[in-house]
C-alpha cells in the first residue's frame, strides 16, 4: 500500500516535471514579494532575486532526472556501430620500440 502511495509523488514524465517547476515558481515569486515587503531596500531585492534564481536550479536538475521518451519507430534491428577511438592517434605519440631506426617508414623493406 505504501508503494502505491509512494508512485503518487514521483515524477515520471518531462510534462510533471514542468508543472513542479512552475508550482516552485509560483511559491518563489510570492515569497520573494514577502522579502520585498518585510526588507525594504537592496537586502530585500537581493533574497527575492535569491528566490526567483532557485527555481532556474531546480528546474533544470528535475528536468535532467526525468528520462526522455524511447524512440516510437525503430529505424533496424542493429544498433549503429559504436565509434572507437584509434589507440595511435596525435595524441598519443607512438612507441619508439615498433620504428627501427635501419629502416625507412615508407619501404617495409627490410635488408
Amino acid at each position: 500500500m505504501l508503494k502505491k502511495l509512494g508512485r503518487l509523488f514521483t515524477i515520471k514524465t518531462r510534462a510533471e516535471a514542468w508543472l513542479v517547476t512552475y508550482a516552485i515558481a509560483l511559491g518563489a515569486v510570492e515569497r520573494g514579494r514577502h522579502y520585498l515587503e518585510t526588507y525594504p531596500g537592496m537586502g530585500g531585492w537581493l533574497l527575492a532575486a535569491a528566490c526567483t534564481g532557485v527555481v532556474f536550479l531546480a528546474g533544470a536538475k528535475l528536468l535532467d532526472s526525468v528520462k526522455p521518451q524511447p524512440a516510437a519507430l525503430s529505424v533496424g534491428p542493429y544498433r549503429a556501430p559504436v565509434a572507437r577511438r584509434n589507440p595511435l592517434s596525435r595524441s598519443r605519440p607512438t612507441p619508439r620500440s615498433l620504428h627501427r631506426v635501419s629502416e625507412s617508414r615508407v619501404s617495409h623493406r627490410t635488408d
